[in-house]
């Protein structure tokens, strides 16, 4: 890297310093995603890190804190989204690709809107748990697997599978950057 006129390091391509890009957490720990991969090994990194991410988000916040909503009128809370995440974990692996006869973890707004005794260690527990068993679902399946989901009148294959729960991840890691942010201004990726 050359020096910047100002003495910042930039690097030599983008010209970007270090602080022009999103801080990253000094306990960040999450798995690395493979810059260049197969296809299962890429969607299950990509899965495992934003697991992983909103993991590191909950680190260090009282559970006071995980309750706090973001801004009104939403409900939302880092609390919040751990018992959602458990619950979308279990529909869509467990109750629609395997059609395991589970029950549903929350009902209504219980999974965004904890109840006055939802325990915040409790839940990340369960959603611990709940990935466990997706993981275990995955594994067993090929990606070209298919089953119907339901209510629905059309099948799906674990690729989308794993591609809507990327999605659903990584909105919600979104969503907890900014709660947590509000609860104590740490920022970053």
């Amino acid at each position: 890297m050359d020096d910047h006129p100002e003495g910042k390091q930039v690097r030599p391509e983008s010209g970007l310093a270090e602080e022009d890009l999103a801080p990253r957490w000094a306990d960040d720990d999450r798995p690395r995603i493979p810059r260049v991969a197969a296809e299962r090994e890429a969607l299950t990194a990509y899965l495992e890190h934003y697991r992983a991410t909103i993991e590191m988000k909950c680190r260090g916040v009282t559970p006071e804190q995980a309750r706090s909503r973001s801004a009104p009128p939403s409900s939302m809370s880092l609390h919040g989204l751990v018992r959602h995440l458990a619950g979308v974990e279990r529909w869509w692996f467990q109750q629609n690709f395997e059609r395991r006869d589970v029950p549903l973890l929350h009902v209504g707004s219980e999974d965004f809107e904890p109840p006055p005794g939802a325990d915040l260690r409790a839940d990340l527990e369960v959603w611990r748990a709940e990935c466990a068993v997706s993981r275990e679902v995955v594994d067993a399946h090929d990606l070209d697997d298919t089953a119907r989901p339901l209510d629905w009148d059309e099948v799906v294959d674990l690729r989308w599978l794993v591609l809507r729960m990327i999605a659903e991840y990584a909105q919600h890691c979104g969503h907890a950057d900014l709660l947590r942010e509000g609860i104590d201004g740490r920022t970053g990726a």
